[in-house]
């Protein structure tokens, strides 16, 4: 049985961490040779290909976080990061998550949302025509993919909405699409516009935007918690957590630090498997106002034993098939360390890490504060910039942290010191 809990990880080699994970997730020997390649796994030809006047590349820190256990199983978790602490933090926040059992998460279905604006009709008689064409539309919109009908997938549903804005109301559609393991934008833009021909005959009137919604309020994944009370650091501790939950929930300037520590755990992980991680920090900020006050998406209790439970719910549009998840090779790696067999799976393991995260950050600076460790791996990113040789940076890093002095200036007065 595979156990994600790996002693003293961040103390070993380089050498010792791949062969820990390839054993682990039975990567190949040209897999970790991927790994091991500093230009990021990806070539300036293949970049050129993918976005428009590429002149280079531009890597960033792929880490692996441990402990996790989700669900029963247990997971190495690739995190993509340019930030100090992260991976760290989301590797305590999952050991202690552990001793009660680890993180329980549901996924619901993988239903994208697309929408069709329609202008100069009449609505409510638009309405009940659409209504009546139902079906000749989800049979247009499904004759756009070779694939989603074959297993049981699809547009679903059409829905229609109305809504006001200074050029006057305006007639909403939506189709509702089951997209499988496909984060689906590409399948639901191409449906929106191959049913608003049909749209625009049925109301008379035009057919504007045609695009899907990155709302993704039908794809929420809910990750819970218990993390034992003494492991925490004992009842005060728990108390205190709460109330830093309770500042955030209640104050917008705090809630978003709050969130933005989220997704610091789940946009990681999002990057590392070559997600959208713009349209899923969108809907995770619009899903924290969805109360009409933008909150903490994260919520802190405790039980009837004192122990402490988060939960965490988020709209996550993922994807297992199709994107840059398919084209780049780090990417596919990434997502053969996780193991995972559906867009849902991974939506869970991004909500368990980003709940994770915000539990080591809350514990953090409801204790000791936020920068007592933070500043020492952030000093290591000074000593580098400092030009401090890798056998010199451990020495510097100390000697900074003795003398209360964690700046680039210092930094470069013990380079030249040594």
């Amino acid at each position: 049985m595979k156990d994600s809990s790996i002693s003293k990880f961040f103390e070993k080699s380089r050498k010792e961490r791949l062969e820990i994970v390839k054993t682990f997730s039975n990567l190949s020997d040209e897999e970790i040779k991927l790994l091991e390649n500093t230009d990021g796994g990806i070539s300036f030809e293949k970049a050129d290909k993918m976005v428009e006047n590429a002149i280079g590349t531009f890597s960033l820190p792929l880490g692996i976080a441990t402990n996790f256990k989700i669900n029963g199983k247990d997971y190495v978790i690739p995190m993509v990061i340019e930030e100090p602490s992260v991976i760290a933090a989301a590797s305590k926040g999952a050991k202690i998550a552990r001793v009660l059992g680890g993180f329980e998460v549901d996924a619901g279905e993988s239903y994208s949302v697309g929408q069709i604006q329609m202008l100069n009709v009449d609505i409510s008689a638009s309405i009940e025509n659409i209504k009546k064409s139902s079906n000749e539309i989800l049979e247009i919109a499904n004759s756009k993919s070779n694939t989603l009908p074959k297993l049981g997938k699809g547009a679903k549903e059409v829905t229609c909405k109305e809504i006001d804005t200074p050029a006057g109301k305006m007639l909403i559609v939506e189709l509702l699409i089951d997209v499988g393991d496909a984060m689906g934008a590409n399948i639901t833009n191409t449906m929106c516009e191959a049913v608003s021909p049909l749209l625009e005959k049925i109301t008379g009137g035009k057919a504007l935007l045609r695009i899907l919604s990155n709302y993704s309020t039908r794809r929420i994944a809910t990750a819970k918690a218990v993390f034992q009370k003494e492991a925490v650091g004992g009842e005060d501790v728990v108390d205190n957590i709460i109330l830093a939950y309770q500042f955030a929930d209640n104050d917008v300037f705090r809630a978003v630090t709050h969130n933005k520590g989220i997704m610091n755990g789940t946009i990681a992980v999002a990057n590392a498997t070559g997600q959208d991680s713009r349209a899923i920090e969108a809907a995770a900020n619009a899903y924290a106002a969805r109360s009409g006050q933008y909150r903490s998406l994260s919520k802190w209790s405790k039980d009837e034993n004192g122990n402490l439970v988060g939960s965490l719910e988020l709209p996550l549009s993922v994807g297992i098939v199709g994107g840059i998840a398919n084209v780049h090779p780090i990417a596919k790696v990434c997502n053969k360390i996780l193991g995972v067999s559906s867009a849902q799976e991974l939506a869970s393991i991004m909500t368990a890490t980003g709940l994770a995260q915000n539990y080591s950050a809350i514990r953090a600076l409801s204790t000791e504060g936020i920068q007592k460790g933070h500043m020492r791996l952030h000093a290591r990113n000074l000593a580098a910039a400092a030009g401090a040789k890798n056998e010199q940076i451990d020495k510097i890093v100390q000697k900074m942290i003795e003398e209360n002095n964690i700046s680039l200036d210092k930094a470069k007065e013990l380079v030249k010191k040594i």
